[in-house]
């Protein structure tokens, strides 16, 4: 027991005697810069946040060459407020209250325009603050989920290319309005914080092409 003992103090003066042993250092070898000039600015262009913050009208598409007006005005020069786009729902109330509370409604714009007497389109794009929200989405994903759980087996329905998750339907059954047999169809799609909605009406039965071509070029704007 005394041998241990003696064992251990003698090893706490060696220890003692000795020169600290010197820390690693704690700086770490400096980096190289890269010299050169940084990457241009995007210009107004290329910048999606400065596109989609300018007037929302521009994004649209334009009426095609020889188009005329719409048989109905869509809103006040090519803007939908609130209570216009609200009351494109069957119940306005309530789509009015869901739109600001949980939505978070920032702006709307709309065209529509009519080929021959009876084809016409009207594309609406509306645009969400989405700071606790993803709006956008939600809007297209709400018409997506109603005709998927739809059992209509007139409506056939296409991914519109070059989106995640965009849709378009036919409708190939008519609906009679004012005596007339009108057949549909529609697009819903969203890019960043805008979504959009097409919606074809003519007397003959429209074709996927078209309405596909017009989602498609539609979304290529945004």
């Amino acid at each position: 027991m005394l041998g241990v003992v003696a064992g251990t103090c003698v090893g706490y003066l060696v220890q003692a005697d000795r020169e600290p042993s010197a820390l690693p250092s704690l700086s770490q070898p400096s980096l190289a810069q890269a010299k050169g000039a940084g990457p241009e600015p995007l210009s107004a262009a290329q910048d999606r946040k400065v596109k989609v913050d300018g007037d929302l009208r521009k994004l649209l598409l334009k009426k095609p060459s020889g188009a005329r007006k719409g048989l109905y005005t869509v809103g006040t020069d090519g803007w939908m407020d609130l209570t216009d786009y609200a009351e494109t729902f069957g119940k306005p109330a309530v789509a009015f209250r869901t739109l600001i509370a949980e939505d978070e409604f920032r702006r709307a714009a709309a065209t529509t325009w009519r080929e021959g007497s009876t084809y016409s389109v009207e594309i609406r794009l509306i645009q969400y603050r989405q700071e606790e929200s993803d709006g956008a989405a939600e809007d297209a994903a709400a018409n997506e989920y109603y005709w998927a759980d739809s059992a209509a087996e007139d409506t056939e329905s296409w991914p519109v290319p070059g989106t995640g998750d965009g849709m378009a339907y036919v409708h190939h059954k008519p609906k009679s309005e004012y005596g007339v047999s009108v057949y549909s169809a529609e697009a819903h799609a969203w890019r960043g914080d805008i979504a959009v909605e097409i919606w074809i009406s003519d007397t003959k039965p429209i074709s996927r092409t078209k309405v596909l071509d017009l989602a498609k070029r539609q979304m290529e704007r945004l």
